[in-house]
């Protein structure tokens, strides 16, 4: 619940929102996002301006901070969430899950708990999100990262499609554990520099079945969940894989996850190759691929990522490198500019928009080409802060 407080220094008459505090909004072991007000902050008064609990400071639980909880904490309700900490946040929560999805017997809850909440990051901006894919700050497991990465790419899709709620949030429970069955042999098969062997290949064409069957016995029953796990591998003209099922019996939305997972695993890097460049696996997924595809799936992903989405590195026509930073619209980008064309630094990054003369991007660079180095939070503020 939102209250309002006069803040600042006493006699000012500045009106400042804040929201409870609840202990779900503490991380320990990471620095506090906001100032943290005691009890006094709920009341229409001027309260101590001292925070209790300061920005920055890094949290461990103890019996005071519980009693502080009891009695009421607060913050400024004004401060932007950070859809980037928020999915980092999620990638820790989601990687212990899956880790443990054998010995638990209850995880429809909990995984939905956070689809929940990567749906409402994904709201909260998705360019941002879509950022959060090519800059590569969601920290652990390759694994599970591309689970979540995989989930911000369906949501955008199904929300672009206006699919109802009710079936974004199963969408987006299936690409999160779509590879459960196989979440600790994919970090081994990352880490080669080599081709799979036949039994990895057949590890890869079995984890479907062994992903829902794992399902199950954690208690997920939701039929539509279990289906677009068990299916997110067929094709079209019957090539996928566990089944070889045809078109019409693979429901749309196994297809969309398929996508978003095929999407997000080429513009990611393997030990054994480079990630591809995000224009070129829009190019490999929708163009040069010889399989059949749902057209009004491949509308809207074209539509939503576009050739070069915001995160990807880009040389514009005037020679400036940057990064994409907003889609506003079909055929304008905003990109913030970081070297001149010459390769010096700029002195701050620059905002340019695709339709300036000689601002059209020229081409996509990976990272080792572009050779700039930036915080997202330097680009997007504090919506990408850590």
């Amino acid at each position: 619940m939102n209250t309002v407080f006069r803040g600042g220094t006493r006699g000012t008459g500045i009106i400042m929102t804040h929201r409870r505090i609840t202990l779900a909004d503490l991380v320990f072991g990471e620095p506090l996002r906001w100032d943290i007000f005691g009890p006094g902050a709920k009341a229409d008064s001027a309260p101590d301006a001292s925070p209790l609990l300061q920005k920055g400071q890094v949290l461990a639980p103890s019996p005071q901070l519980n009693g502080w909880l009891e009695a009421g904490l607060f913050a400024e309700a004004s401060a932007a969430p950070s859809v980037l900490h928020a999915l980092n946040d999620l990638n820790k929560r989601l990687e212990q899950l899956l880790l443990s999805l054998r010995n638990e017997h209850a995880a429809d809850a909990a995984v939905r708990a956070i689809a929940n909440e990567l749906i409402a990051a994904v709201d909260i901006d998705p360019d941002i999100a879509l950022a959060c894919i090519f800059q590569n700050q969601i920290a652990g497991l390759y694994a599970v990262r591309h689970c979540i990465e995989t989930a911000v790419v369906a949501v955008l899709v199904a929300r672009a499609m206006q699919k109802p709620d009710d079936e974004v949030l199963t969408i987006t429970a299936a690409a999160l554990t779509m590879n459960v069955g196989m979440v600790r042999q994919t970090e081994g098969f990352q880490g080669k520099d080599c081709s799979l062997s036949n039994d990895e290949r057949a590890i890869v064409r079995r984890h479907p079945i062994e992903s829902v069957d794992l399902l199950r016995c954690a208690g997920v029953a939701d039929p539509l969940w279990l289906d677009y796990v068990l299916l997110h591998h067929e094709n079209d003209d019957g090539s996928g894989y566990p089944d070889g099922k045809l078109g019409a019996d693979i429901p749309q939305n196994a297809k969309l996850i398929g996508l978003a997972d095929r999407y997000c695993a080429h513009v990611s890097a393997r030990n054994y190759r480079r990630s591809i460049l995000p224009d070129l696996a829009l190019r490999n997924l929708f163009v040069e691929n010889a399989l059949p595809i749902d057209p009004a799936l491949a509308d809207q992903f074209i539509r939503q990522l576009g050739k070069y989405p915001p995160g990807s590195l880009v040389r514009m026509e005037n020679g400036e490198i940057g990064v994409v930073t907003r889609r506003l619209g079909a055929d304008t980008l905003t990109v913030h500019a970081l070297l001149a064309a010459d390769g010096a630094a700029l002195p701050e990054p620059t905002l340019r928009s695709t339709t300036e003369p000689a601002c059209g991007i020229a081409e996509a660079l990976h990272e080792d080409h572009a050779r700039v180095r930036f915080s997202m939070r330097q680009i997007w503020g504090e919506r990408a802060s850590l």
